[in-house]
């Protein structure tokens, strides 16, 4: 350890209310910090960054963590009391942070590689600890809860709550005039264009939401849904929910019928979608009624215009344009740019060189270490039981002998215990007076790597059965060197 590295600082002056010499001492080394009477943290140490010459700096710990989950369910999955390493950065600038940030990705990548997983880093939605960048790390799995929506040509990802897409193109043409037809005991985009024989990619939609009370009307091709997370961002709101009955009325909204045509008192919100086509079916704003040739910005204006749909898969890649593909993750990693999100509220700064106070700039880095646990068995398991990573197995080899009462079975697999020991390797032996029906089925069941079977059969010709766990077929080597070839098939952790 570097003492420029260190994470505490050491004092020049005695603290006034430290009376006994350890007291003292403890204080001015900075082993201790005082929380409150008779409170103190100890290492790891700290007092405030002061200096730019203390940046960049990183901190981390692992803890146990609670979180007031409503609905704990999955087992590991999502939990209340759960294991978290976090790792936080400060730095002096933006191009400093950036850099920090990169390097954690890549290390926490490494991390994932190293644990033999098959994952894909995101880009993300910041959520309520905002900051102005954050991507996921996603074990991929059939049983994950999250959408991943990844480019079928380039390095494009994003969870669904931030992808974003090339929408198809509408019809296009001359803009017509409006036409008003009715529409009785149509209400939904779908009922709508099957009775007037339209594709609902020629349709608008209206949908009401109550954004921190406030009443918001929101326009969206037909066909597309709202993405709630880019609409709540979008709106800087705390609160975002579907408008209820009453308060769609109460606005003088006419729900099935409405369209931001000479809509006024209420904030208008709108999709760029409503722009990739020409005469649109919309609502008339009375019952029963809708109205064809629809155009924006022709026919109605929009108050904010800004990417609120949910991407889908076979949609466009934004950046090269190729199809999006879709899958399913769990997110086992989360990692945020926060800047100066937190510090200017805390007022955390550092001096620079001439002495003047800047916030610090922080990154926060964050790893579920329970519920990487569940995504790896998630991903790798059979009907049969967990199939282990090599890296992260709890033992390497399951030593399985099929005959406790044979001698001569006892004897060899106790030596091959040993010798398989011996060679550094991590063994669970089954030592049980189970019948080899149990003892094979259990091998199967805890999933480790390598299962090495010592049998009254297999000693007749000299050998010992191999099987890896992610393999069907086993093979047969000679008992004499088998401690070998059982490290040859073992990368090592």
């Amino acid at each position: 350890m570097r003492l420029s590295n260190l994470f505490g600082k050491t004092l020049r002056q005695t603290p006034a209310e430290a009376e006994n010499i350890s007291h003292q001492l403890l204080l001015k080394a900075g082993m201790i910090n005082q929380l409150a009477a008779g409170v103190y943290s100890y290492l790891p140490l700290a007092f405030n960054v002061q200096s730019y010459r203390d940046l960049p700096l990183l901190l981390y710990q692992i803890q146990t963590k609670f979180r007031d989950e409503p609905r704990p369910r999955g087992g590991l999955m999502r939990v209340r009391e759960f294991g978290m390493k976090d790792l936080y950065s400060f730095d002096a600038n933006e191009e400093c942070l950036n850099t920090t940030y990169q390097k954690l990705i890549t290390a926490y990548k490494r991390i994932y590689e190293r644990c033999g997983l098959d994952f894909v880093v995101v880009e993300a939605d910041s959520g309520a600890i905002g900051g102005k960048e954050s991507h996921e790390f996603m074990v991929l799995a059939e049983s994950g809860e999250d959408i991943i929506l990844s480019c079928s040509k380039c390095d494009y990802a994003a969870n669904v709550e931030k992808a974003e897409s090339v929408k198809p193109e509408g019809k296009t043409g001359e803009m017509l005039q409006i036409e008003q037809v009715a529409t009785p005991g149509r209400v939904t985009i779908e009922e709508v264009a099957n009775f007037l024989n339209v594709p609902e990619i020629q349709t608008l939609k209206a949908v009401f939401y109550a954004a921190d009370g406030v009443m918001v009307f929101v326009a969206i091709r037909g066909d597309i849904e709202v993405n709630e997370v880019k609409l709540k961002n979008a709106l800087g709101c705390h609160e975002l929910r579907l408008a209820t009955e009453d308060e769609v009325s109460n606005a003088g909204l006419v729900a099935g019928s409405a369209s931001p045509l000479g809509l006024s008192g209420i904030k208008r919100i709108g999709d760029p979608s409503i722009a990739l086509g020409a005469n649109l079916v919309a609502g008339g704003n009375k019952p029963d009624t809708h109205l064809r040739n629809v155009n924006y910005p022709r026919d109605f204006a929009i108050d904010l215009m800004v990417d609120i749909a949910t991407a889908r898969a076979g949609e466009g890649c934004p950046i090269c344009g190729a199809p999006l593909i879709a899958k399913k993750g769990i997110e086992v990693g989360h990692v945020f740019k926060l800047g100066s999100f937190f510090t200017e509220r805390m007022g955390a700064t550092f001096l620079d060189r001439d002495g003047v106070a800047y916030p610090i700039l922080m990154g926060c880095y964050g790893i579920g270490i329970g519920r990487l646990l569940a995504a790896a068995i998630e991903q790798n398991h059979d009907e049969k039981g967990i199939i282990w990573p090599i890296p992260i197995a709890p033992y390497q080899v399951h030593l399985c002998p099929l005959s406790s009462d044979n001698q001569e079975v006892v004897t060899k697999v106790e030596n091959l215990y040993a010798e398989l020991t011996r060679e550094g390797l991590e063994v669970i032996f089954d030592d049980r007076e189970e019948s080899p029906g149990v003892k094979l089925n259990d091998a199967d069941l805890l999933g480790m790597p390598l299962r090495v079977v010592l049998s009254p059969r297999s000693l007749k010709s000299g050998s010992v059965e191999l099987k890896m766990r992610c393999k069907k077929e086993a093979v047969l080597v000679p008992l004499d060197g088998a401690s070998r070839e059982i490290t040859a098939m073992l990368p090592s952790k």
